[in-house]
């Protein structure tokens, strides 16, 4: 008999929480073992293996929620499953089949459905994916054997002052990543790169780093560990480039913000037009969009107001109140993102 969980669902915090189970599966001698369930929160791991030395460890981040229905719904998990396999190819790892990916997905939201808070609390089932190198070896090779697992966390929203807008600076001290470096995948070197400044940011205020483009500073990246995208003109545009890691938030952002007849550009975004935009915002799995209410270059010293009265623009929160919809099963999901996720007895 499990005990009853006693649990602020309201006031979660983003952080871990211990859950009853975690699912594993090994990749040995040329192949994907058996899945595995575990109630253990560690692992064996050899002393060599070439993710501790040589940085072969990737991971996603994704959510189930349950719906005003009571139905549990896991959001996008196919794009997820091939946005890590494009992730183990850039550092030569072993892709996980897409199959298997939602496989253990749904086995490690099914163990622990009891920890999906309820409806109408603002949480979610934070789910993370994460597969490392598990050979010894001393040279800089990949490794033959793999774990991937999945563990997850009843989690509140990742900022605090929930959906209202934050301030965010510009410090070109700091680089993310290289240019057509890992920044493409989800790669824990990445955020570890990224503590510096970040660090730095909320020291002095700020929620987050706006990064600038690693090789000439002239165009607007990633917003720490989010996309970022504007509204301009009525136009909803986002930066491209080849060190950002494609978001699957902002790919479904893109698609419902053609879906209300707004025109979508993905292009170089020069800092200077942040003068030009009237809605900005960071996106990703943890916030969803989180409004920016002013961008500060603390280089230059000039101030981008974006959010003039200091409330979330009409464009982003009526974005983020039908992604949030759509996830929750409040409105129809037209675009089949969810997968509904059935409760063993």
């Amino acid at each position: 008999m499990k005990e009853e969980l006693n649990l602020d669902w309201a006031n979660l915090p983003f952080g871990y929480i211990r859950t009853d189970y975690n699912v594993r599966c090994y990749y040995r001698d040329g192949k994907w073992g058996e899945i595995e369930v575990s109630s253990s929160e560690t692992i064996n791991i050899h002393m060599a293996a070439t993710a501790l030395h040589y940085g072969q460890e990737i991971f996603e981040g994704l959510k189930a929620f349950r719906g005003e229905d009571g139905k549990i719904r896991v959001f996008r998990m196919r794009e997820n499953a091939h946005r890590i396999q494009e992730s183990a190819l850039g550092l030569k790892m072993q892709p996980v089949p897409v199959e298997l990916f939602c496989e253990m997905v749904t086995k490690a939201v099914q163990l622990n459905s009891r920890f999906v808070p309820p409806y109408g609390s603002g949480a979610s089932l934070y789910i993370r994916p994460l597969e490392i190198g598990m050979s010894a070896s001393v040279g800089v090779r990949s490794s033959t054997e793999y774990l991937f697992m999945i563990l997850v966390s009843p989690v509140g929203p990742y900022f605090k002052t929930g959906f209202a807008p934050t301030n965010i600076c510009i410090m070109r001290e700091y680089d993310r990543v290289a240019p057509k470096g890992t920044g493409r995948w989800k790669v824990g070197g990445n955020y570890a790169a990224s503590l510096g400044a970040g660090e730095h940011a909320h020291e002095l205020g700020y929620s987050a780093v706006l990064y600038l483009d690693p090789k000439e500073k002239k165009y607007l990246d990633e917003c720490g560990p989010a996309n970022f995208f504007a509204i301009k003109d009525g136009k909803y545009i986002t930066p491209a480039s080849d060190s950002i890691l494609p978001s699957i938030t902002n790919m479904s952002l893109q698609q419902i913000a053609k879906d209300m007849g707004i025109e979508v550009e993905s292009r170089h975004i020069p800092v200077e037009e942040l003068d030009e935009v009237q809605e900005a915002a960071a996106c990703g799995t943890a916030a969803v969009a989180s409004p920016v209410g002013e961008i500060d270059d603390l280089d230059t010293g000039h101030k981008y107001i974006i959010a003039k009265d200091g409330k979330p623009g009409p464009v982003t929160t009526k974005l983020y109140n039908t992604l949030r919809a759509i996830q929750l099963g409040e409105i129809p999901d037209t675009h089949g993102w969810n997968t509904v996720i059935e409760e063993t007895k």
